[in-house]
């Protein structure tokens, strides 16, 4: 990379990096659905902006635990990718609970939680999952 590349990157402004977990349990995924819709996308995986010092895995745990009080822990990253409806950039983390129950716990931010099975997630979910995260639930949602 020149110093001309390196300057100009050093003053790009930062992404706003979003953090989504991927939360299975007894055979389904845990989606919630915003206050607001952005376009297409109301219903959703758990997930909110990374803070300043924060990894992407403890992000997805933190949001979940915020918008639906469900305590989980992060098992494995799934992937990153430029959302095709926010153009956000997306890490996604499959994790799984270990204790709470799911429910709303940010009301001015969430309207509604699910668990969902496989074959209902396009109800949800209409516009396709992200290639590894649909791979990563049609293991894990198998049932």
């Amino acid at each position: 990379m020149s110093d001309r590349e390196t300057s100009l990157n050093d003053n790009a402004p930062p992404q706003r990096r979003i953090a989504g977990a991927v939360v299975v349990h007894e055979g389904r995924v845990l989606l919630v659905r915003r206050r607001i819709a952005e376009g297409q996308l109301s219903w959703q995986f758990p997930a909110g902006k990374v803070e300043p010092g924060e990894s992407c895995e403890k992000a997805a745990v933190r949001e979940t635990k915020e918008e639906a009080g469900l305590d989980v822990v992060a098992v494995v990253p799934l992937g990153e990718r430029f959302h095709p409806i926010t153009g956000r950039q997306v890490s996604y983390t499959a994790c799984e609970v270990v204790g709470g129950t799911a429910h709303v716990a940010d009301a001015e931010e969430i309207a509604e939680v699910a668990w969902v099975i496989l074959s209902e997630i396009p109800q949800y979910i209409p516009y396709g999952l992200f290639e590894p995260v649909q791979q990563h639930l049609d293991v894990a949602l198998r049932s």
